[in-house]
């Protein structure tokens, strides 16, 4: 499955799928292995089918540090610029033209925090978006080509 078929779905979920599977293929993996430290911060998603286990489990992974607004993606590697990794929000593609680009406050707190703490920081609304962003930040002239 290419990462193209992956996102066709048009979820965040889906996006972010995409994102996975071109950052762990063999051939990107071997020009770039610092990829492998690339992983997602699962402070979204359902947290259960009812009411209660939404409650109960929303509950618990407060209690257990989750917090609102946190970027969806961490890329813990220091740039040749200086900046202590990259962290990477997620949105669909409709989210782009909405009231802060479909940010939470949260998220943009989270986001403006980051950046005054040495981490560089971008909203994606696609899964190549949020590649060329992580080639760009390992310093590559390379772009992932538009479908």
């Amino acid at each position: 499955m290419t990462p193209d078929d992956l996102a066709k779905v048009g979820t965040e979920s889906a996006i972010q799928q995409a994102l996975f599977c071109w950052a762990s293929h063999p051939e990107q993996r071997k020009r770039y292995p610092l990829l492998q430290w690339l992983y997602h911060v699962p402070n979204g998603g359902s947290r259960g089918d009812t009411a209660q286990t939404r409650k109960i489990t929303g509950g618990t992974l407060k209690a257990e540090g989750v917090k609102s607004g946190v970027p969806d993606l961490d890329f813990p590697v220091k740039s040749q610029w200086g900046h202590s990794g990259l962290r990477i929000e997620m949105k669909v593609p409709a989210e782009r033209n909405r009231r802060n680009g479909g940010c939470s406050d949260a998220q943009k707190e989270w986001l403006a925090f980051l950046q005054s703490q040495g981490y560089a920081t971008c909203v994606c609304y696609s899964w190549r978006e949020a590649a060329n962003s992580l080639l760009a930040y390992m310093g590559s002239n390379e772009r992932v080509p538009d479908a």
